[in-house]
């Protein structure tokens, strides 16, 4: 099977590579495995990728290990930095490809993707300016010690990508891990290995040392499995599933102890108090569940709205959601494209099914859209207690709860009735209000008058059930680097 295939997408023809890349190469896999990726608008075949098993995660550490005792271990911060600018660089300047192949692959709409790779490009530009920043401290611990301290690479880094956010994901692991000094081996998701591999041609294209990103397409239960115990990986770094976040730490904590830093689930609550500005409350909560067809860990999709404007809320919420232009990723006007897999779409419709039965209503949606592709439309449920389980499960669709509170102490309770803790968000005019909630929630982001309003430069992650560390911004620095203390002592030998 070829390396290379040319593809045509209603916006560009592009080379798509079809290769595992390691060492800087596009190569075929040992075991001469592919698997299909499949366009969620048509269900059509794209291309055939070949499969990366235990046996190419092995080659791709054994590269990585290399090039970080090797080649990459002399590269200078400014370089690292300026190596991470080239490739943001490159990004930017292939944002209709890119953008054109998270459409057709993801199907998240053409004009979304574009937000995705700008803001990818940003990221990798971000962790650019921080290559060169990373220092210790001095510690005077008294006149016979020169102390110090250094903040070394982890080393070889294994990152797990999921698949409704395929470049930005790739993005956001690997621009901390290469500023600070780390190599790389990344499997991807199954279901949107495409970008990724395009992204790898520009990795080169920059100036990258063989072995320091490499990228795997391949299967959670073969290769991230690999990659989760290998014992010759320092680090992992997953975001996707709650449940495979368990699996993945055990593999972590059975094989060498590697560090590990999980970003998984959420059922995060959307909270709308009575003094709320309502038409921009609702904008946002309609962004917040709808925005990626709901394919979203951190999507607001329990709708927490004060009962003194609940049915107001119920009509006008209804009236946006059915406003939400659902089709084609490449039509200019779309805002909701199609799940990204029928397994996606099956799961989503079972608990749209699991819902109606336990008996709460459906005020809009609840079917397919359309008959061709996985697409569902815009859904809405209201009826429901909290022991439901479409309010306590990550449906991750374009599917919400709209439930009611009565007061501030309500609301909190409500809202942290949950096993996830990843993000909230408080719509108030009232800034006390605002500061108390946001304060007693128990989550790792809380938006204001706004929602999934993500920025490279601030730090993301979850509490409880929703993972562990922090992605993004200068926290996440932290989870590629050990400390190493050094003292040097300066006296007479006291004994």
């Amino acid at each position: 099977m070829a390396l290379f295939q040319t593809i045509k997408t209603p916006t560009v023809t592009y080379e798509q590579p079809l290769g595992l890349f390691i060492n800087n190469e596009f190569v075929k896999g040992i075991e001469g495995k592919t698997f299909t990726t499949v366009n969620p608008h048509d269900e059509n075949t794209i291309a055939s990728v070949h499969e990366g098993t235990a046996a190419d995660v092995d080659v791709a550490v054994k590269a990585a290990r290399q090039a970080f005792n090797g080649p990459w271990s002399k590269v200078t911060p400014t370089e690292r930095g300026r190596l991470l600018t080239k490739l943001a660089d490159l990004l930017e300047r292939d944002i209709d490809i890119l953008a054109a192949i998270e459409a057709l692959d993801n199907g998240k709409a053409v004009s979304m993707a574009k937000i995705d790779v700008t803001n990818s490009a940003g990221c990798i530009r971000y962790y650019g300016g921080w290559a060169d920043k990373i220092y210790g401290q001095t510690i005077d611990t008294d006149s016979q010690n020169f102390t110090y301290t250094r903040h070394e690479p982890v080393g070889v880094c294994g990152q797990i990508i999921p698949w409704n956010f395929p470049l930005m994901m790739w993005a956001w692991k690997i621009g901390p891990a290469i500023a600070t000094g780390n190599t790389v081996v990344m499997k991807t998701a199954e279901q949107t290995p495409l970008s990724a591999l395009f992204a790898a041609k520009l990795v080169k294209e920059a100036g990258f040392p063989p072995g320091v990103i490499n990228i795997i397409s391949g299967f959670g239960n073969t290769a991230g499995a690999a990659v989760s115990a290998h014992m010759d990986i320092d680090k992992v770094a997953f975001t996707g599933s709650t449940l495979v976040g368990r699996t993945i730490m055990q593999a972590a904590a059975k094989s060498n102890l590697k560090k590990v830093t999980l970003e998984l689930g959420g059922k995060s609550p959307n909270i709308v108090f009575p003094d709320a500005n309502l038409d921009d409350a609702i904008g946002w909560v309609n962004f917040g569940i709808y925005f990626n067809h709901g394919q979203c860990c951190c999507a607001g999709s329990r709708i927490l709205v004060h009962e003194s404007i609940y049915d107001q809320f119920l009509s006008r919420f209804k009236q946006r959601a059915e406003q939400n232009i659902v089709g084609d990723p490449f039509h200019p006007q779309t805002f909701q494209g199609p799940q990204v897999s029928q397994r996606q779409f099956e799961r989503i419709m079972e608990y749209i099914s699991t819902g109606k039965n336990d008996g709460a209503t459906v005020v809009t949606g609840g079917a397919r859209h359309g008959d061709q592709g996985y697409y569902i439309q815009p859904t809405i449920f209201s009826d429901v207690n909290e022991n439901m389980k479409i309010v306590k499960e990550e449906i991750f669709g374009p599917v919400c709860t709209v439930q009611k509170f009565k007061d501030e102490d309500d609301v909190i309770r409500i809202a942290n009735n949950s096993n996830y803790g990843l993000a909230a968000a408080v719509h108030t005019t009232n800034l006390n209000t605002a500061l108390r909630v946001s304060n007693a929630i128990k989550a790792g982001t809380v938006w204001v008058n706004n929602y999934n309003m993500l920025h490279y430069q601030v730090p993301f992650g979850g509490v409880k059930e929703s993972g562990l560390g922090r992605e993004l911004g200068s926290y996440a620095l932290e989870n590629y680097t050990q400390i190493k203390a050094v003292r040097v002592y300066l006296g007479n030998v006291p004994f």
